[in-house]
């Protein structure tokens, strides 16, 4: 089967940008994933929030954990933003994370972030993902993919709003 008919689970761009960051089907580091979800759990801030670490977030952290993603080129809204996966860039946000989570009514957890600190990606306990920054919180996906596709091609996410 030639390359360009071959289905892949990411759009053909996302899926270019992940490869280079060095990404490929089937990668999977629990090691590092475990290292994360234990180095959580067992943080716990001043005023005493704790992190939630559930399966769905671990999963993201094997598969993609480690990686920086650099879009390629323009986005198609707005600008879009390397991505590094990496959930200690959330360590000191648990109560963030959790305050957010109780509007929501679910779970965060760190997934790691956008630019150069510029904004917390987090995840559900769907699966779901968001993006935490100084202008707001924002809906990325209703899944890693989605969320990937969003940030790698410049999609303009949703805002969460009260309410």
């Amino acid at each position: 089967m030639s390359d360009h008919l071959s289905t892949t689970r990411f759009p053909v761009n996302v899926d270019a940008a992940l490869r280079e960051a060095g990404w490929q089907p089937g990668r999977w580091d629990i090691k590092l994933a475990e290292e994360w979800a234990d180095t959580l759990r067992a943080h716990v801030s001043p005023a005493g929030h704790r992190h939630s670490v559930f399966p769905a977030v671990v999963e993201a952290w094997a598969e993609f954990g480690g990686l920086r993603v650099t879009a390629p080129g323009h986005g198609r809204q707005i600008a879009p933003a390397a991505v590094r996966f990496d959930p200690l860039a959330g360590l000191h946000l648990s109560r963030t994370l959790a305050d957010l989570g109780r509007a929501l009514d679910t779970e965060l957890a760190p997934l790691g972030e956008e630019g150069d600190h510029q904004a917390i990606l987090a995840m559900d306990v769907e699966g779901r993902v968001y993006s935490l920054d100084h202008a707001g919180d924002w809906y990325l996906g209703k899944d890693i993919d989605a969320a990937l596709s969003t940030l790698i091609t410049g999609a303009q996410p949703p805002r969460l709003t009260a309410g």
